[in-house]
């Protein structure tokens, strides 16, 4: 509509400029789509040498090494972090952080699609690189590690990553596309009982069962379910049960993930938990110890410009996006980007790909990564974060972002 009434009323002025943003976003899509088949090698590279939280060593090298080749100022490591990396370009203005998850999954290596996550963070990042000195603002693209466990963004913050940003953006795939999805705050933990050894034929009176103590408390957090909100998860797993059939198992050890709509409800969850460790503790004579393992993620908030930005953007690409109002929200992961977005207006759509019902965190989406759909929801990604960063430079929108 308005591009209808500028065009009647023949400003030369107006007509340049929009002229101007027009010419950007197709010279950023040309840009991307000089890169484009690199990036698709490079995310099929990934798929096939996936690298686990805090070891993405080479991983994180070929990103840095092709980044560095198509003009990016490179720091690698990074804040202190052996894979992370920093690549800048631009010379001063406001800083946009597009941040590179790289780790894969144990087991089911690149299941949650960072493969495309960060192929997307790059080819964004190279789209709109020769325009920054032009509009006055500086990119980062951050080769962020370890989303999957620890919190490879909260040690960034921590160590400064974010404390010039003006704003940060990501994508995720998905089964779905959602420019605004809820996602979930997040404490993981382990837990160890410590028990009493006795054989378990002989003498099993003499001991004290801490498998029946990690028992006790799975069964336990099996019952509360039914009293759970719909966004409470709360899901482990045992990692040492015992060392013979014929021993009393004196020691055990769970790995556990507590996850709530907010904070406020994390903990209050958390507290809960507590209660049914004790309780398994006191039922089987045993002791419990729980240590929280990596950080504490919190729910992610998503920038209202930048979503309705990244909206119109994708929906030039042929990509209609979903909202969250209209999904399932008890249907969510979680994110250290959500740290990243109580410092820093951020985004993190999920980009949609057709995966024939599997699911993030199945061996067949990561298969479906490197399929024709997986390489488009890559391209999409990437252009819709750098068609977003035009319109924020191109409108001056960066004050607007924190209101």
């Amino acid at each position: 509509m308005i591009y209808v009434r500028l065009l009647v009323v023949r400003s030369p002025s107006i007509e340049s400029i929009w002229r101007d943003h027009v010419d950007r976003k197709a010279a950023a899509r040309d840009r991307f789509g000089a890169v484009e088949a690199d990036l698709r090698e490079i995310s099929r590279w990934m798929y096939e040498h996936p690298e686990t939280a805090y070891v993405e060593h080479e991983t994180s090298a070929r990103l840095v090494e092709f980044l560095s080749r198509n003009g990016f100022d490179i720091e690698h490591p990074a804040y202190g972090l052996d894979t992370a990396f920093a690549a800048r370009v631009g010379s001063e203005g406001p800083e946009v952080v597009i941040c590179a998850e790289m780790d894969a999954l144990p087991g089911v290596g690149h299941a949650c699609g960072h493969n495309i996550i960060a192929a997307s963070a790059v080819g964004a990042g190279i789209a709109v690189a020769e325009m920054a000195d032009e509009l006055g603002f500086r990119v980062t693209v951050l080769g962020t590690p370890a989303e999957e466990h620890h919190g490879g963004k909260v040690d960034l913050i921590g160590a400064g990553a974010f404390a010039g940003a003006t704003v940060s953006m990501m994508i995720h795939p998905s089964p779905r596309n959602v420019v605004d999805p809820s996602m979930l705050a997040i404490h993981h933990f382990d837990v160890e009982f410590h028990g009493k050894d006795a054989h378990a034929a002989a003498a099993p009176w003499e001991g004290l069962n801490a498998l029946d103590a990690f028992v006790q408390l799975y069964v336990g957090v099996s019952t509360f379910r039914q009293h759970m909100f719909p966004t409470d998860k709360i899901h482990g797993i045992i990692t040492h049960g015992g060392d013979a059939p014929n021993i009393i198992p004196s020691y055990t050890k769970s790995e556990w993930y507590v996850r709530a709509a907010t904070k406020e409800r994390l903990e209050d969850l958390m507290g809960l938990f507590r209660t049914f460790v004790e309780a398994a503790a006191s039922a089987t004579g045993c002791r419990a110890e729980l240590a929280f393992n990596g950080h504490e993620y919190t729910e992610m908030v998503n920038n209202p410009l930048m979503v309705e930005l990244f909206a119109a953007n994708s929906e030039m690409l042929g990509r209609p996006m979903d909202r969250d109002a209209d999904q399932d929200s008890s249907a969510s992961g979680s994110t250290d980007m959500g740290n990243v977005s109580r410092v820093v207006p951020s985004i993190h759509p999920m980009i949609g790909m057709d995966t024939e019902g599997a699911v993030n965190h199945q061996p067949e989406f990561a298969a479906h990564t490197i399929t024709p759909d997986g390489e488009m929801a890559m391209r999409d990604g990437a252009l819709g974060m750098a068609w977003t960063i035009v319109d924020i430079a191109e409108g001056d929108l960066w004050g607007e972002l924190t209101k």
